[in-house]
């Protein structure tokens, strides 16, 4: 008889536990579900004033959308603005920057993580100390230097600028304390591989994760930078879709149209959501690569 109570009671007990489970995970999903919906009402809101013409967004908000996104399109696409050289300017930049940017950031990393030098801490430190300067800060002697080295309206200070990242080596560094095991570079030299060799065939296989991740950051920093951009470049050919899009709406109150606004702030994200879904994988995927137990 006791022994079918504590049954009874085992088995009120693990009910209990599964409810309370099935309860906590419902609530996840629903705070889940709320989040997603926030972050994604906003797109909603852009591309449905994308098809609304500069009249009807002056009306107010609504969620109908409106028949004006062909228009707005073509409006955008015909007009004074070269909108596809924009947007190959801002890929050319921003690619470059997110290549150059994580793999000299990692290489970076990789030297101070795995190498036993004097002064190896005060120079991790004084590259972080760094990110407490704001580019605003450099702007002036920046410009003033790109103007000496006949640099105006050309991509590279835009690019190498950016190869040198605080915060992303920051990022590659810690990652790599926890999921670099200094054995397997050990065994690369022994095994008589070179210091490049070593890096590029084991450590950045290792770090797919992060890099993906830094990629896609680094990625949308310098396709959303417009502050320097527009001390750059002048010539509009050159122009980044950033300062394409300040451009648009600077101008003047007869040729002002809000609708083709939208249009190109819309066409404008599609790249980076492109760029998103491409390196998300990695991700999840780089996160089983090359696992070791020390």
């Amino acid at each position: 008889m006791d022994e079918y109570k504590d049954k009874k009671a085992a088995s009120a007990e693990n009910d209990k536990g599964r409810t309370s489970r099935i309860i906590k995970k419902t609530l996840i999903y629903i705070v889940l579900i709320a989040v997603s919906v926030m972050c994604l009402f906003w797109f909603l809101i852009l591309f449905i004033n994308a098809t609304r013409s500069n009249d009807e967004l002056g009306r107010g908000f609504t969620l109908i959308p409106g028949g004006n996104f062909v228009k707005n399109f073509s409006n955008l696409f015909h007009g004074t603005i070269p909108v596809l050289n924009g947007l190959l300017n801002s890929l050319i930049v921003s690619s470059c920057s997110a290549v150059l940017c994580t793999y000299f950031s990692t290489m970076t990393a990789y030297a101070i993580q795995t190498y036993d030098f004097k002064g190896r801490k005060a120079i991790a430190t004084f590259i972080l100390a760094i990110m407490m300067i704001p580019t605003q800060v450099t702007a002036l002697g920046f410009v003033n230097l790109v103007n000496k080295m006949n640099l105006a309206d050309n991509f590279i200070p835009l690019i190498v600028p950016t190869i040198a990242s605080p915060v992303v080596f920051f990022y590659m560094k810690q990652y790599m304390e926890s999921n670099l095991p200094a054995s397997l570079i050990e065994a690369a030299r022994m095994d008589g591989a070179g210091e490049f060799r070593t890096f590029n065939t084991i450590a950045l296989p290792l770090m797919k994760p992060a890099i993906a991740v830094q990629a896609i950051f680094t990625f949308v920093s310098s396709w959303n930078n417009y502050f320097t951009p527009s001390l750059i470049l002048h010539d509009d050919k050159m122009k980044t879709l950033p300062v394409q899009i300040a451009q648009l709406r600077a101008a003047d109150f007869l040729k002002f149209d809000m609708g083709q606004v939208y249009a190109m702030i819309a066409f404008s994200i599609f790249p980076v959501i492109i760029v998103y879904l491409f390196l998300s994988k990695y991700i999840v995927g780089g996160v089983t690569a090359g696992g070791v137990k020390e």
